[in-house]
């Protein structure tokens, strides 16, 4: 089992940046690929980025490709979220994931762990 905690969240202007982090513990870190998704108020939890075990391959939704990227630190334990250009719609709680394996996944029923979600928000 895996514990996972987000760090880095932030009011931000539109056009700024922001690193997500999120540290896990309590297992072997190199065993989970992992991911990040975020929601809105009032929409669907939604995929942003995954990243495989080894950072070998990562995978990104459409709405973020070329501004954000997911990378990973096995030493440390932790991925991060890299997070430039950011735009008003982007705007919301994000979550990393975590599932045993290498293969990475873009729906969020393929996650087994949670963190509790770290709060973006983007001001025009």
């Amino acid at each position: 089992q895996v514990q996972l905690v987000e760090s880095g969240g932030g009011l931000v202007q539109a056009g700024g940046s922001l690193r997500l982090s999120c540290a896990a513990s309590g297992s072997t870190f190199s065993n989970y690929a992992m991911g990040w998704f975020r929601q809105a108020p009032g929409n669907e939890r939604e995929f942003v980025a995954a990243i495989t075990w080894n950072g070998g391959r990562t995978y990104y939704t459409d709405s973020v490709k070329g501004r954000f990227t997911i990378s990973r630190d096995n030493a440390k334990n932790t991925v991060y979220l890299q997070m430039n250009s950011l735009k008003p719609e982007d705007t919301a709680v994000y979550y990393c994931a975590a599932r045993p394996g290498y293969r990475i996944y873009d729906d969020s029923s393929s996650y087994n762990y949670w963190g509790q979600g770290t709060q973006v928000t983007v001001s025009s």
